[in-house]
Order: C-alpha cells, then structure tokens, then sequence
C-alpha cells in the first residue's frame, strides 16, 4: 500500500499530526546539510558558509546547467553534485559576503516547479506541502494571480477530498436550477 493510500484513510487530525512529523523531519533533514535554500518559482537562494576571512579567490565555486560545486581551492569540497533540475546558466550568480558566506542565486530553467532538493543525493521536501509566499503572488497581475490563486484553492481542496472551485459552481448552478424548476426530478443528477 502507497503512502498516499494511508494519508487518505486518516482523519484531518492525523494528517494534520502526519504532516507536522513529515515537515519536522525535513526541516531537521535540511538543518544537516552544510548549507541552507531557499526557493520561488523562479529561483533557488543558497548560503554557504565558509571559514572567516576567505577570501574570493580562495573559492572554488562552478556553476554549470546541471552541477553545482562550492569549496574551498585545494579542499574537498562542501558541497557538489548534481543538480535536481536545469538552471540558466548566464543569469545565476555566486557571491562572497563577509567573508565568511558564499551566496549562490540560481535561475531555474522551468520557473514554473518547485524544487525538491539542490542536489539529487540529498534529502527531498514534499513540493505538494509548499506555500508560496504570499508577496510574491502580489507582484502578479490580476488575471495570473487569481489563476495561481485558484489553483491553491483547487490543490488544497482535492487533498481533503472536497470539491474544486469549477464543481463547487456546477453544483451551485444545478441548485439555482433546481430551485427554479421544483417540477423536475433531480435525484439521479450526475455531475460530471
């Protein structure tokens, strides 16, 4: 039996109680790796910290479509590997703060998919679970935020197993119809 079959025979209490545990132990998951992200649509933010008074050409970072590397020159490196999609290799960028923290900004190619992890050998985040931060659904026009808007709704409706918006109003159009034709027999109505 899947996952998802479990999650849908509990009750809202034990998903609600599931869910804490799951994001628990991806946060404690992420707390490990020798790095923090952060993520939009859009982009992926990660800190890397390194030793006090490095200095950039004390770096190693290589940032290509699918990889990412950041370390230290003649040192194994704190973290490399594979990246879990593509990314815009001209608009991503890595900088040194205070000498003591290399900031990554990558592009994501697909602006429209969040990200699991950084990297594919390391541990994954339930994307289902992520709420956008609501600022950012301010900086969209009206047509395209109402649509994203939507579109949580929708998700967050199908995942406890109550209608979506688009049956939310079949259902209130047959009631009005209903309501202005109490002659007719609706009690083998399908909705569909």
């Amino acid at each position: 039996m899947s996952n998802n079959e479990d999650y849908d025979k509990l009750s809202p209490a034990e998903r609600e109680a599931r869910d804490k545990a799951d994001r628990a132990r991806e946060a404690a998951e992420q707390a490990a790796l020798p790095y923090k992200w952060t993520q939009q649509l859009g982009d992926v933010d990660i800190t890397v910290p390194v030793p006090k008074g490095t200095r950039g050409r004390d770096l190693n970072v290589v940032i290509q479509k699918k990889k990412l590397s950041v370390g230290l020159k003649g040192k194994e490196p704190i973290m490399a590997g594979e990246l879990c999609k593509d990314i815009k290799v001209e608009d991503s960028t890595w900088t040194l703060e205070d000498q003591e923290t290399v900031l990554v900004h990558l592009e994501k190619l697909n602006q429209q998919q969040w990200w699991e992890n950084v990297l594919t050998h390391h541990p994954k985040l339930d994307t289902t679970k992520i709420q956008p931060e609501n600022s950012k659904l301010g900086d969209l026009d009206g047509e395209t935020r109402a649509m994203v808007e939507k579109m949580m709704f929708d998700n967050q409706q199908k995942q406890m197993g109550k209608p979506t918006s688009d049956e939310l109003k079949k259902m209130e159009a047959l009631k009005k119809f209903q309501e202005a034709h109490p002659e007719l027999d609706f009690s083998q109505a399908k909705i569909s």
